[in-house]
């Protein structure tokens, strides 16, 4: 028993001399001890394997090493960007490459995106139908579509990423074909002049015309239609966001997964001209919560660009926007709003076939052709009074058998058969004011940019929405298109710019 403890006496200073960080050793000493029991043998063996733990940790702690005392949550934002963008949809994603585009030079705008939903799942972006077109009753919109068309068709020189594959919308040319009543004729063709005048390329139709190119359609009620020649079709959603995302960050973007949760602002007054005192905030830091946790990190940053769609008047509420004294500019809230939508896929096939175009009946029903089985979307957006909860993204499929069923049918009488493969439902980021996006500077904010409320058509519109919100940011004022219009002084002042082709 003695010669075993003096043997282990002898060893353990050995072993202790190795810790020394100029002696240090990757490969463990080994302990030479003749042991007369097992329970000895034991006890050395597990003294070794501490021994080694202890000598791998302390190279681990040694300078030059990655080890830190303290684990730090992966995925984590930068604590300083220039600009930080909330919301990571397609006009978020947009408005993040262009910034980096027109940067004056490499790495000159450190730009941050976050967003709230890592998986996309209910993001008005990838739950959107697709659609692309011209035939608006606004200039601006019409410009802003047909700018993002332009885009689109050129879309691998400008989100074209070195040793990735080719950027593939998989685009579908194929018209929008806007059916009128008697009652909605003339609109009709007011637009038309709008839309010819900014350079879309449509035409109107004839009942007989619209019998004749498209046979399958029940005519009755028709009184005029217009059909987009060029330009117009639907796409995948989720190739361009991720285009966009990709492209953005191979140009040095940074992404995060998070809520913004608050923000830190100074404010500052000035007496106005009727002796009351008026507030103006800049904002200094924007507060980000990690997924699935309690913390946050503050980031540091010169402007912040509020692009989260249906949430968007949330995030301006944490900025204390529209919280200000009744009947004063600082109490006139973002009137942006999430606004369900429900999206049916039918299967019929005998249905109208590949020449079916984007038809959308003045009753408000739409449907066009989705991939080559026989199948097809269609959707309808309710009344004001029949608007559904959007605590959820359930879907009524009572809606479609009671609302859509019977106007769809009377108009494409081959609906007459058909069953409801499948459905889903998104949000539209909707401008209760006027359906029209909100495109510039808060002006009592005045670091707080708006890219937002665009009721429906955002996705068509995010690449050319993008481009004039970082001329704004960068240049000072809008240099291709001149949306001066969608400021948010009309909201100030009451004034709304109203859009009549809402689907």
């Amino acid at each position: 028993m003695w010669r075993a403890w003096k043997g282990l006496t002898g060893t353990i200073p050995s072993l202790i001399t190795g810790l020394n960080p100029s002696r240090l050793s990757l490969q463990p000493r080994v302990v030479r001890v003749v042991h007369k029991t097992r329970a000895y043998s034991s006890f050395f063996r597990e003294l070794e394997a501490q021994l080694a733990a202890m000598r791998k940790h302390a190279v681990r702690a040694m300078p030059g090493s990655d080890w830190q005392p303290l684990e730090i949550t992966p995925g984590l934002p930068p604590e300083r960007a220039d600009v930080v963008i909330v919301g990571g949809g397609v006009v978020g994603w947009s408005v993040a490459y262009w910034l980096k585009r027109k940067e004056r030079i490499r790495d000159g705008v450190r730009v941050l995106v976050v967003e709230k939903d890592p998986t996309y799942s209910q993001a008005s972006t990838v739950l959107s139908v697709g659609g692309i077109r011209q035939q608006f009753s606004l200039p601006e919109n019409i410009h802003l579509s047909l700018a993002s068309a332009e885009f689109l068709r050129s879309i691998n020189e400008h989100l074209g990423v070195l040793n990735e594959d080719p950027v593939d919308l998989q685009f579908n040319h194929s018209g929008y074909l806007f059916i009128a009543s008697e009652k909605g004729a003339g609109i009709m063709e007011e637009n038309y002049r709008t839309q010819r005048y900014a350079g879309a390329k449509v035409t109107l139709l004839s009942p007989a015309q619209v019998k004749e190119k498209f046979p399958w359609l029940n005519t009755e009620g028709v009184a005029l239609a217009s059909y987009g020649l060029e330009n117009e079709g639907w796409f995948d959603p989720w190739s361009l966001l991720n285009a966009l995302r990709r492209k953005a960050i191979s140009m040095g973007v940074y992404q995060c997964f998070g809520e913004v949760t608050g923000f830190r602002y100074s404010t500052h007054s000035m007496p106005t001209d009727d002796s009351h005192q008026m507030s103006f905030k800049r904002i200094r830091y924007v507060n980000v919560r990690m997924p699935n946790s309690l913390e946050y990190q503050p980031v540091e940053c010169a402007i912040v660009v509020n692009a989260a769609g249906a949430h968007s008047g949330k995030v301006a509420d944490l900025a204390g926007i529209g919280s200000g004294p009744k009947d004063t500019l600082a109490a006139v809230p973002v009137p942006v709003e999430p606004r369900k939508r429900y999206v049916y896929v039918l299967h019929c096939p005998d249905g109208p076939g590949l020449d079916t175009p984007f038809l959308i009946d003045y009753s408000g029903v739409y449907c066009r052709r989705e991939g080559l089985g026989g199948n097809y979307i269609a959707g309808l957006s309710p009344e004001e009074e029949e608007e559904p909860d959007t605590r959820d993204l359930e879907v009524d499929y009572n809606f479609f058998q009671d609302r859509i069923w019977p106007l769809l049918a009377h108009r494409v009488p081959a609906f007459e058969c058909t069953k409801v493969a499948s459905a889903w439902a998104g949000y539209y980021d909707y401008n209760t004011f006027d359906q029209n996006c909100i495109l510039g500077l808060h002006p009592l904010v005045n670091n707080m940019y708006f890219a937002t409320g665009f009721s429906g058509h955002g996705l068509q519109q995010s690449p050319a929405a993008g481009r004039a919100l970082a001329e704004l940011i960068l240049d000072g004022g809008f240099r291709t298109l001149d949306l001066s219009a969608l400021g948010f002084e009309r909201i100030f002042h009451q004034e709304p710019v109203l859009e009549r082709s809402i689907v």
